[in-house]
């Protein structure tokens, strides 16, 4: 009998090739500050995130969430002149945001191309999937990239062998509209900043939204969103990479903190601290952790609308249109180009 099953023609950049995976995975255990993506690096863990963000997500709980991205898909939509628009979807996810733009693109008429790109395999595939619901196969590129440690990510998502884009007689060069829904907070700026604006050519847009500090009082309103990390959905998540490694939930505790970062943000981190000495074997790698000693597993930094325009404007960005929504918890931000010249350090 035959399979129905379809092949996927997926990219995957050397970023994400076995070798420098285990280099990383390496790096995180010797720094003791894990790389995010190995939060995402299995299908179960994938599913575990799947699960969170469906319980916290704001666009799963809020309809002013809802309300606040639709208008920016209207408006982005509204924005782009051209026939054709490339759309990157960086740290993509499941897909589910980008497929709702990818519709009101096509509802004005444009012909749109799509490259889900994400860490994630798992993730990567379900953002196809989904994306399929609105596209044919033959306009979706999926790619595997680690956007943390990629040092050419301009020719990357430029590349034919992402997405085979041959120019036809009278079909302009498209527009490029990269997406980076949720997932800002997740990068120190200066480390994802100078590459978000380096794919933002004149007349290009970026649109992305963030996790807000609500309220006047910023410390204050990190203390009011902590409950959304601190639960017991994300510590299963988070734990599940530590207790892949052979540790053992009685070995320590994972606690959450507010903490100052870099560029006047704070974050909230999540470190497990062990209680009990610990040996963490990769091959003919060991690592050792005492009693007393931790790991951060994750953080999150919290942004106010300010502070975001700020930020981007020491890159050449600047905020066409900002979306917040009443609470204050959540922002789109529509992005393109200053005219200025762009640091590269922060």
């Amino acid at each position: 009998m035959k399979s129905s099953a379809e092949c996927v023609n997926l990219t995957i950049h050397p970023s994400q090739f076995p070798a420098k995976v285990r280099r990383d995975l390496l790096a995180s255990l010797r720094a003791r500050r894990v790389n995010h993506k190995f939060h995402y690096d299995s299908v179960k863990q994938a599913q575990k995130w799947l699960a969170l963000h469906q319980v916290y997500s704001p666009t799963r709980q809020d309809a002013d969430c809802r309300t606040i991205y639709m208008k920016a898909f209207k408006a982005v939509a509204a924005q782009i002149k051209s026939r054709c628009v490339d759309v990157i979807g960086l740290g993509c996810g499941g897909g589910q945001k980008d497929t709702r733009l990818l519709k009101w693109l096509k509802a004005r008429g444009k012909e749109v191309f799509y490259t889900p790109c994400d860490v994630s395999t798992a993730m990567v595939l379900t953002a196809r999937q989904t994306a399929l619901g609105v596209l044919p196969k033959e306009t979706c590129f999926p790619l595997v990239c680690d956007l943390v440690t990629v040092d050419d990510l301009e020719k990357v998502v430029g590349s034919a062998r992402c997405a085979d884009r041959t120019p036809r007689r009278g079909v302009p060069t498209p527009s490029r509209l990269v997406t980076f829904f949720g997932m800002i907070p997740n990068f120190e700026p200066q480390d994802i900043l100078p590459k978000l604006a380096a794919l933002i050519r004149p007349k290009d847009f970026l649109l992305f939204s963030a996790n807000l500090a609500p309220g006047a009082d910023y410390a204050a309103g990190l203390k009011r969103i902590l409950p959304q990390y601190d639960n017991a959905l994300t510590r299963d998540w988070l734990m599940t990479f530590l207790l892949d490694l052979g540790v053992e939930r009685r070995d320590g505790d994972l606690k959450f903190a507010i903490e100052d970062g870099r560029l006047g943000l704070k974050r909230v981190v999540a470190r497990f601290h062990f209680r009990r000495a610990c040996r963490i074997g990769i091959e003919d790698k060991a690592f050792h952790f005492k009693i007393g000693d931790s790991i951060q597993l994750f953080f999150s930094c919290r942004y106010t609308p300010e502070r975001i325009a700020k930020i981007l404007a020491r890159y050449g960005l600047k905020v066409c249109e900002p979306w917040i929504t009443q609470s204050e918890e959540e922002g789109v931000f529509l992005v393109n180009r200053s005219g200025g010249s762009a640091e590269r350090r922060a």
